[in-house]
């Protein structure tokens, strides 16, 4: 198993162990709002995809996640691709603010076939988000635009389309179509292939990738609660790479346009105060 995916199969499973030590802590359907009052979810989720991106071969991996809003304010609905985010400003019905997501990596460590190719290190990005709901609480359209923070990793720019169903009391549905661009830096960290890399794999041509748009693709989840303190989401996130990210031979030659990840999330709800 690739040294990332073990890294985020140890960050879910202490995940899971904080989830089920909090009870606590446990979030109750009649607790009162105060302002120093927070409501905090931390997820732990198991993934079944493509080992980095571009490839065509297929492993397990481990992701956590988290979200927090204060006591009182109603949970707003989510996609699985979403990244950490919250919202600081709302101008005229769209929420702005800041938002941070993980970046895999790949290396020949992971893969045999990638030997001669240089190391995708994995890196967290920062940038900001905006959505806007057309629809309340059902249609909801998404930016996000994020920067690595160390390594020259680039930048990446995602757009969302999102229709969310409650079914019942319980269940939440949601689908949307996705596509997502990227500048230079990111595309030649990804799909280049020097001249010297090329000869040492002696399997794949120099290429040289260009900015633009990167994939585009579907998602959809369903979402089951518990109880108000417990969730769990199914979800299933397909993406085609398109351009330069499709035409680098580190996708057509050693791996695979299509991209699909299928994945199951634990969600556990924390009262806490400050």
């Amino acid at each position: 198993m690739a040294s990332w995916d073990t890294a985020l199969f140890r960050a879910a499973a202490v995940s899971l162990l904080l989830l089920l030590l909090g009870s606590r802590s446990a979030l109750s359907q009649d607790a009162k709002s105060s302002e120093n009052q927070w409501i905090i979810t931390l997820g732990a989720s198991v993934e079944y995809g493509p080992s980095y991106e571009g490839s065509k071969h297929l492993s397990f991996s481990g992701m956590p996640s988290f979200d927090f809003r204060r006591l009182g304010e109603a949970p707003e609905y989510g996609a699985p691709d979403d990244n950490i985010d919250y919202g600081l400003f709302d101008i005229g019905g769209v929420d702005i603010g800041p938002v941070v997501g993980l970046r895999g990596g790949r290396s020949a460590f992971d893969e045999s076939e990638l030997q001669g190719l240089h190391s995708v290190q994995w890196n967290l990005d920062a940038g900001v988000f905006a959505q806007y709901w057309p629809i309340e609480d059902h249609l909801r359209v998404r930016a996000e635009t994020r920067q690595a923070l160390w390594g020259g990793d680039g930048l990446l720019a995602d757009l969302y389309l999102d229709w969310f169903q409650p079914v019942g009391d319980r269940w939440l549905l949601s689908a949307g179509p996705r596509m997502s661009l990227s500048n230079g830096a990111y595309m030649r960290n990804n799909f280049a292939v020097s001249a010297e890399e090329a000869a040492k794999s002696g399997r794949v041509k120099a290429f040289d990738a260009n900015g633009g748009l990167k994939s585009i693709g579907f998602t959809v989840a369903a979402t089951y609660t518990v109880s108000p303190a417990w969730s769990v989401q199914i979800y299933d996130k397909y993406n085609r790479l398109v351009g330069d990210a499709a035409d680098s031979a580190i996708t057509s030659r050693l791996g695979s346009a299509d991209q699909n990840v299928i994945g199951i999330t634990l969600n556990r709800s924390f009262q806490i105060g400050f």
